[in-house]
């Protein structure tokens, strides 16, 4: 029956059959069109740091998995350099569901949870293994940190491997805690902040996408960050020196609002926990190989790689201590109970 004759019966009919065909017609199509609409879901990421970087291209390959296994039914969004939010502001965002995800450098969490700081205890977690092992999940230091996090509104999906701490300069190398003194150095987490002022310098808290023109402005001397950081930012524009301290491991987590995670079907939440779980192994797999990579590009940049003797190192340690003893009398029993568990491993 083709639509002009369609109406001229529905004309005929008398007012309240005419009511019921349309509601009818109505209701049909809305059962065509709703479980499309139910079945798409959009999933944003905030990222502080660009697609090119190691950390975008872990999500990237997050993506490529969720939507592969989900059908297309998932859209995953990337909004990477700090289009929506810095690094700072990404704790909030999630946990009050403004965005569905986002990715934080952890000690973003401090504030809120000073035991977060663990992995930046000067010299505490400054192996790979030490650092594998604290991180796997279920481990007795990761376990409570992301219950903890949990009590902020956002779920912790997987941690991203970001590598060691350096530090960055000009002219030379911040070899002993002597170089370091009365100089304006950049710092990413309160704890880091605290170690330089320990050590003699004056920390400044900088976002990751803020560096580069701090550097380049002079409005600090010395530079803290993770080598992968300096090739994809291509700090080597801006200083000259990197110093291998590996002082501190520096760990980004992915969260989820945890409103809108439980909001999600347990299929969904299947798929996105599943590629999470790939997308964690792989980036800690391949830092190794990052960092390598970012040590080769920066040298053939025309930087100047310096490791600190032995000597040196304790010379660090030792200075650094009052900083331990600080963290614990703050972080309260969960700083006590991961700490323990740090060293235990």
């Amino acid at each position: 029956m083709n639509l002009h004759r369609t109406l001229q019966i529905v004309a005929k009919l008398p007012l309240a059959a005419t009511a019921a065909l349309v509601a009818m017609i109505l209701t049909v199509m809305a059962a065509m069109i709703l479980p499309a609409t139910a079945s798409s879901t959009t999933l944003r990421i905030t990222l502080q740091t660009s697609l090119k970087s190691h950390l975008g291209q872990n999500l990237m390959l997050f993506e490529k998995l969720v939507e592969k296994a989900s059908g297309q039914s998932i859209d995953v969004q990337i909004y990477d350099s700090a289009q929506l939010y810095r690094d700072k502001e990404v704790p909030e965002a999630v946990g009050s569901g403004q965005i569905e995800m986002g990715v934080a450098s952890l000690t973003r969490y401090v504030g809120e949870i000073p035991a977060v700081d663990i992995f930046y205890m000067p010299f505490l977690l400054n192996t790979e293994e030490k650092v594998r092992k604290a991180t796997a999940p279920g481990s007795p230091v990761r376990a409570p940190l992301d219950e903890a996090i949990l009590g902020t509104g956002a779920r912790v999906l997987w941690w991203q491997a970001y590598g060691s701490v350096i530090l960055l300069s000009k002219g030379e190398p911040v070899a002993t805690p002597a170089a370091m003194a009365n100089k304006k150095a950049r710092v990413f987490g309160k704890t880091l902040g605290s170690w330089v002022k320990t050590v003699g310098g004056a920390p400044t808290l900088i976002s990751g996408s803020e560096q580069f023109l701090a550097y380049q402005r002079g409005t600090v001397d010395i530079g803290m960050t993770g080598v992968a950081g300096v090739q994809s930012r291509k700090l080597w524009e801006v200083m000259d020196t990197i110093t291998v301290t590996n002082n501190a491991d520096i760990e980004f987590i992915v969260v989820v609002n945890e409103q809108f995670w439980q909001g999600l079907t347990g299929e969904q939440r299947n798929w996105i926990s599943t590629a999470a779980r790939a997308a964690e192994m792989d980036v800690r797999d391949r830092v190794g190989e990052i960092e390598a990579e970012a040590f080769e590009q920066a040298r053939a940049n025309g930087m100047n790689i310096y490791s600190p003797k032995a000597r040196e190192i304790e010379a660090w340690k030792d200075a650094s201590q009052p900083v331990i003893n600080q963290w614990l009398t703050s972080a309260g029993d969960l700083g006590a109970k991961v700490y323990e568990a740090a060293k235990g491993l």
